[in-house]
């Protein structure tokens, strides 16, 4: 399942190039192209769901292959033992600005609260 016009589905199908660190058979995790901390890669399903409550909705496990994916994630960058933080912005009043569901995975500094 995918969108035509879906910037993150591109890069699930090749189309777009991304610096691509981390791959199962159902998720996909790349490099930020605007990090925000020395880790910050973003993981996502490889099936289109708009945001963080469309794939709470899905009854197959996706979400919790979404999160093994991000710790992996963390692990390989080296960050799991020292702390990192995963963010879904869910709808544009969070912030989401590609509306395909994804978790930021920020860690390798500091990470203050309340998040800005």
């Amino acid at each position: 399942m995918s969108e035509a016009d879906c910037l993150f589905c591109k890069i699930v199908a090749g189309e777009i190039p991304a610096k691509i660190v981390h791959e199962t058979d159902r998720t996909l995790a790349f490099r930020d192209v605007n990090p925000q901390a020395p880790t910050h890669v973003l993981v996502v399903p490889k099936d289109h769901y708009p945001d963080a409550a469309a794939l709470a909705a899905v009854d197959h496990g996706l979400a919790d292959d979404v999160l093994k994916a991000a710790h992996a994630v963390a692990e390989q960058e080296g960050v799991a033992d020292s702390g990192y933080r995963l963010v879904f912005n869910t709808g544009a009043g969070a912030g989401q600005t590609v509306f395909h569901v994804h978790v930021h995975v920020l860690g390798g500094r500091g990470l203050t609260w309340p998040p800005g």
